[in-house]
């Protein structure tokens, strides 16, 4: 019974959760493994948009497990308002369809405050963060004086946590000349109630899965943001503060590398990124603009406005590489709609010399210059077909060339928002 990771093969917002609502026909279990609500999947069934920033994609089917490992920080807040959400449409009628790791690290008020305030006081040269105080709760993890789930779940453990580590926020605060206010009997008695809220979804993740598979359980590993923002393997420092490869999503979630059958990597049939950073194939004119606007690039979680660019090859082959991928869907491939010819970055020109693979240093990356390879486009709106043989021939061309290009099958792609706008070729599930 295979066991399948969905992760990012750009800069994030590839579609991941599209593709992860889609495959949850198929497995029984969705577990989500790192990151935090800094990511958001916006999912499209029946005509109706779900947002999600916490809560697993596969939510929306009933009768589906869905978990949240031990490699996420959670914002209580964030999850208790998905729930309210969920419940009001209908959705997650069984409190027992969602497990929550007692080990997930929790954001805190100050970890936001530190978040913003970092940020602004580093001008230009910000990261360009979301300030849902993603990196400092992982920096407390990392530093062994986080707050995890289970200590919402007992006061006086809290109050004590609580007390010990405000005061170290508050003197980093000042020094950054923020004057929030933090509270510390309020931050204590509503992460309490909030506690109390979460404790019927609380449990021992790991072991949990476990059982699972020991029952012939299938699961589905849903990744968020993307390969280029992994902490180690993107183009840091202009990256997340987590490991968003596939190598990640047994760690995040308390099990071995041997429950990984699959690896799956998200791709649109064009580039994004957010916040600064290198980007080579970056697209600053009104083709950029265009993708921009046709595609909806702006964030799930923000709402800010992409940055756009044809689809980089040799960024797509670094990501199969470090992530093991056995195959690619692409999303959205109806943007490409209407373009005369359509692009892909097959080469970079760094000082003057032509290099076919990525380069590991960010300022070689910096100044690098993309090489395009041009292919006929298509005028046909793609948005109705539901068969590979009913696309275009020119769209098939396209996605055969980006499959030559990166050295792995395009296994699926999309036409469209909607749970029903993507063309599955081969199921991971059913192979």
């Amino acid at each position: 019974m295979p066991n399948v990771v969905v992760v990012g093969a750009q800069w994030g917002d590839e579609g991941k959760g599209k593709i992860v609502d889609l495959l949850t026909e198929y497995a029984d279990v969705v577990v989500r493994f790192q990151g935090g609500n800094n990511a958001g999947h916006t999912l499209v069934v029946g005509g109706e948009k779900t947002v999600l920033h916490l809560i697993p994609a596969g939510i929306l089917h009933p009768g589906k497990a869905c978990v949240i490992g031990n490699g996420v920080v959670f914002d209580p807040e964030v999850f208790v308002l998905e729930i309210d959400r969920l419940k009001a449409k209908g959705a997650l009628k069984d409190d027992g369809q969602l497990v929550v790791s007692l080990d997930a690290h929790v954001i805190m008020p100050w970890h936001k405050a530190i978040d913003v305030a970092r940020e602004q006081a580093m001008g230009a040269g910000k990261i360009g963060t979301t300030g849902r105080g993603i990196g400092p709760t992982y920096e407390d993890k990392v530093a062994r004086r986080g707050l995890r789930i289970r200590d919402l779940l007992d006061r006086a453990r809290l109050a004590r946590k609580v007390k010990e580590r405000l005061p170290l926020a508050r003197e980093e605060l000042k020094r950054l000349g923020a004057t929030p206010e933090l509270d510390e009997e309020a931050i204590i008695a509503r992460y309490a109630e909030l506690g109390g809220r979460i404790a019927r979804y609380a449990g021992d993740v790991s072991l949990w899965l476990h059982r699972a598979l020991k029952q012939g359980k299938q699961l589905l590993f849903e990744g968020a943001q993307g390969t280029m923002l992994d902490v180690d393997h993107g183009t840091y420092p202009f990256v997340t503060s987590s490991n968003t490869v596939a190598g990640n999503a047994v760690v995040g979630c308390g099990l071995g590398p041997t429950a990984v059958d699959y690896v799956l990597g998200i791709s649109k049939a064009y580039s994004t990124r957010v916040g600064g950073g290198p980007y080579p194939s970056e697209l600053k004119d009104a083709t950029g603009d265009r993708l921009r606007t046709v595609g909806g690039e702006f964030g799930a979680t923000t709402g800010r406005p992409r940055r756009t660019g044809w689809l980089d090859a040799l960024a797509l082959r670094y990501a199969v590489r470090v992530n093991g991928l056995d195959a690619i869907a692409m999303t959205k491939l109806d943007v490409l709609a209407g373009f005369d010819r359509v692009k892909i970055a097959v080469a970079y020109r760094i000082d003057g010399k032509t290099v076919d693979e990525m380069p590991s240093d960010l300022e070689l990356l910096e100044r690098a210059e993309a090489i395009y390879e041009e292919l006929p486009g298509w005028s046909e709106k793609l948005d109705q077909l539901r068969t590979w043989d009913d696309l275009p021939a020119p769209a098939r061309a396209y996605v055969k060339r980006v499959q030559d290009l990166v050295g792995v099958k395009v296994i699926g792609v999309s036409v469209g928002a909607d749970r029903g706008q993507t063309i599955l070729v081969e199921n991971p599930f059913r192979r």
